[in-house]
């Protein structure tokens, strides 16, 4: 099945969006960045990555698909070369996901917005925790706002507040060029308990358990 079938597959989630997110094993290795600049670690003894089978194989069926429309994955999760020049090496610390400007953007897991930003690097963002997980969303369009104390974004007719419970598969936003890109796309990082993780090894784990339950 091609990348594109596996998202579409994955596009909304398969159980009840109060189903809480896989808890990893405790001799998990994690993402441990020692720098406190996340897109200039030099050394790779300083990374260290959740591996497949470290993964729980089942409890997936909560999550969404986190884009519409893909077209491709662009960059992948860890050392690159930086993509605005240079020939500079650079962690990339999530997953690069090509769609359309525009493609609804949709949340992986039910839980809380944690926060909205707008910054030159990551643009305009959501950030959203799911108990021990947390999913940041980058480069979509719109702007963040604020209105009586409280801090929301808007991005196409989304509304998006900080604070707000949202369910697997909501609309956070749209596809942009916000921030530090070269095209439209998705920049999807998951950390767990505060560390990491590659999202390509979360989103074959979601697709295989959701072709197990297919199965039965």
């Amino acid at each position: 099945m091609s990348q594109r079938d596996q998202a579409q597959a994955l596009t909304q989630p398969t159980s009840a969006s109060t189903e809480k997110p896989p808890t990893l094993t405790s001799n998990s290795e994690r993402i441990q960045p020692a720098a406190t600049d996340e897109l200039s670690i030099q050394n790779q003894s300083e990374i260290r990555q959740v591996q497949p089978d470290q993964l729980p194989a089942t409890r997936w069926q909560g999550s969404s698909f986190p884009v519409e429309n893909l077209q491709a994955y662009t960059s992948a999760f860890g050392y690159r070369e930086s993509p605005t020049g240079g020939y500079t090496q650079e962690f990339h610390y999530g997953l690069d996901m090509a769609a359309p400007e525009g493609s609804y953007v949709r949340n992986w897991w039910a839980g809380t917005v944690e926060e909205v930003s707008d910054d030159t690097a990551c643009g305009t963002s959501v950030v959203v925790k799911s108990g021990d997980w947390t999913a940041t969303y980058c480069h979509m369009q719109g702007a963040v706002k604020s209105k009586n104390g409280q801090r929301f974004m808007l991005s196409g007719n989304v509304q998006i507040q900080e604070g707000q419970a949202i369910a697997a598969g909501a609309r956070l936003g749209q596809v942009g060029m916000t921030g530090r890109t070269t095209g439209p796309h998705l920049h999807w990082t998951l950390k767990y308990a505060g560390n990491y993780v590659d999202p390509g090894y979360v989103l074959r784990a979601m697709y295989q358990a959701q072709q197990a339950q297919t199965a039965e």
